[in-house]
Parts: C-alpha cells; sequence; structure tokens
C-alpha cells in the first residue's frame, strides 16, 4: 500500500525509529473559529444600533464617513424625544446635550424622526439645538429601496 522510503523494513521511520517532525499546519481549527465568529458578528451587528426603534424616511442621500460615533436625538412616532436610547422631555434637552457633548458646541449631532412624526416635532427639536449654538446637526435617513 505505501512505497518505501529507503528504509529496509519498509516504515516511514528512520533507522534508529524517531519521529519526524511534522512539517504541516492543521488549519481546520483555525477556520471553524474564524466561521463561528463570523456568525456571531453578523448576528450580532445589526443589534448594536443605538436608539429607540423608529421607522426612518428613505432617501437616495450617500451615506456620511464619521471618525467618532455622534450624539443621537430619536423622535419617536408619538412625539417623544430621547438621547440616544433615554426618554427625556423636550425643556431639557438642550440642557442634557451641553453637559454630555465633549467638543462643545462643535459636537455632532444627528437628528433622526420617524416617518409617521410630524414635520414640525422634528423641526422643534432642531429648532432648539440651532439656538442653544449646536453647529453641527445632521438628519438620519435610510437607503432608499429600489422597487
Amino acid at each position: 500500500m505505501g512505497a518505501s522510503l529507503g528504509t529496509t523494513n519498509g516504515s516511514r521511520r528512520g533507522k534508529r525509529g524517531r519521529h519526524k517532525p511534522m512539517s504541516e499546519i492543521n488549519v481546520t481549527p483555525f477556520v471553524d473559529v474564524m466561521l463561528v465568529l463570523l456568525i456571531i458578528f453578523m448576528v450580532a451587528a445589526p443589534l448594536l444600533t443605538v436608539g429607540v426603534p423608529i421607522d426612518l424616511p428613505e432617501t437616495r442621500a450617500k451615506a456620511m464617513q464619521s471618525d467618532k460615533d455622534p450624539l443621537t436625538v430619536s423622535v419617536a412616532a408619538d412625539g417623544k424625544v430621547y438621547i440616544q436610547d433615554q426618554e427625556i422631555a423636550l425643556e431639557d434637552l438642550v440642557a442634557k446635550l451641553q453637559a454630555i457633548a465633549s467638543q462643545g458646541y462643535e459636537e455632532r449631532i444627528f437628528v433622526r424622526g420617524d416617518t409617521n412624526v410630524g414635520y414640525g416635532a422634528v423641526m422643534q427639536v432642531m429648532g432648539r439645538l440651532n439656538a442653544a449654538g449646536f453647529k453641527r446637526i445632521g438628519l438620519v435617513t435610510d437607503q432608499e429601496r429600489k422597487s
């Protein structure tokens, strides 16, 4: 079944019976671990979005590149206002953001408005942020689906 490698007894070992070091690397366990990690991250990534679950409007605008996570202000369908994922009264919004903002008025703030919330509610939030002196305010939307 196996060919002789130059030894008299036909075994793969040398004359003294020493083991040859294995020169092959078994990558199967490494691949298994990487596939498991890939699946875990694919499942966990959508769950890492910050904020309140709202139905964002869709646009054709390109995604903005950001080097740091911005503060997120969300306006839910029922008109409630949230900073990140904590509900806050509209009157306390500016004071809370001023306390949180590490870069002061240059802090990037994203405003997320539910599709079903009125235009006036989102503009109220943006107006308060602008009047307080925040300069880097952006609106968040979903990519438009092709139908």
